[in-house]
């Protein structure tokens, strides 16, 4: 059997396709790495939510599924867009990774606690809005481009400081340049995040989805993020709005914790569920709902007039 893996080109993204082919190749699957260039990686002058929230890293690479230049596309699962076309599919979700946020600099003695002023760069809506909600004396200036462009950004003086996910920087062993590890309670991550996510077509020969399910997927992380996808699809969530979610497994019974927050950080509701571990779309669609009840739907509506359409 042989597996082509699609991905995309910067050092992070490489490291998830190598990881998920050596997991192949340790199950006797040939397999072959295609580097394949996406709008997000092309469009560094916009901010993420100016370029628009779907497919911003993903849809080249579903144009290769579709035609079957590759077999699987890599993508970081927080990067996933909630809601796929109907010619794809999720075949795996691997193992996630410690899911909390970090604080990267050359100074390693900052905090967001200590009450010091310094500019923190993201590209992120979430971490902007969450910084000036709890934070407000931070300052953030927008920093997109790929771990170690913004790295070079960061040593150029752009910024004091970089609001990362932790399993980017650990996959790149970056650690000795983290400041702090943010709480979960504040910084809740964006859905998906430290996993990685194998796409597919629909239409991929039953065989080989067979054989990538049982070499790549990690069954208690799939539950989790089936729950949190189900979350962000009912909440019609993209990278342009601030809406964080993250399920954990117990026994038998996932725990979620998921909310919104407005974008100037004035306004944050987040909510809680559990239920068992087998109806885990039930319990994010649930969760989404609670949200919207308790006003989730004004904020949302808010942001979508001030982004335009998204």
């Amino acid at each position: 059997m042989h597996i082509k893996i699609g991905t995309r080109r910067s050092k992070l993204a490489l490291w998830q396709a190598y990881y998920v082919e050596e997991l192949l190749q340790r199950g006797g699957i040939e397999t072959e790495i295609v580097i394949i260039e996406t709008k997000g990686d092309k469009i560094l002058d916009r901010s993420l939510s100016k370029i628009g929230s779907k497919g911003v890293f993903t849809e080249e690479l579903e144009d290769q599924l579709r035609s079957g230049g590759i077999d699987i596309a890599v993508h970081s699962a927080k990067d996933l867009q909630s809601q796929l076309d109907d010619a794809f599919e999720i075949v795996a979700f691997t193992e996630r990774e410690q899911a909390n946020d970090v604080l990267v600099s050359h100074d390693t003695t900052l905090s967001l606690k200590s009450g010091e002023s310094f500019t923190v760069g993201t590209s992120s809506t979430r971490r902007v809005a969450v910084l000036k909600h709890y934070y407000p004396h931070i300052k953030t200036v927008d920093m997109r481009g790929n771990l170690q462009t913004r790295l070079r950004k960061l040593e150029e003086g752009q910024c004091d400081a970089l609001l990362l996910a932790y399993a980017g920087v650990h996959r790149m062993e970056y650690d000795d340049k983290i400041a702090e590890h943010l709480l979960l309670d504040e910084f809740t991550p964006a859905v998906g995040q430290g996993s990685v996510a194998i796409e597919c077509a629909v239409l991929l020969n039953a065989e080989k989805k067979s054989k990538l399910r049982e070499l790549l997927n990690h069954e208690p992380t799939e539950t989790c993020l089936l729950a949190e996808r189900a979350f962000l699809k009912r909440l019609q969530g993209g990278c342009s709005i601030p809406v964080f979610g993250m399920a954990t497994l117990h026994d038998e019974e996932i725990r979620m914790t998921g909310g919104i927050i407005s974008l100037d950080g004035t306004e944050l509701i987040r909510k809680a569920e559990s239920g068992g571990h087998a109806f885990p779309q039930e319990l994010g669609t649930a969760l989404a709902e609670e949200l919207l009840a308790a006003g989730a739907d004004r904020i949302l509506a808010s942001i979508k007039q001030q982004n335009g359409s998204l």
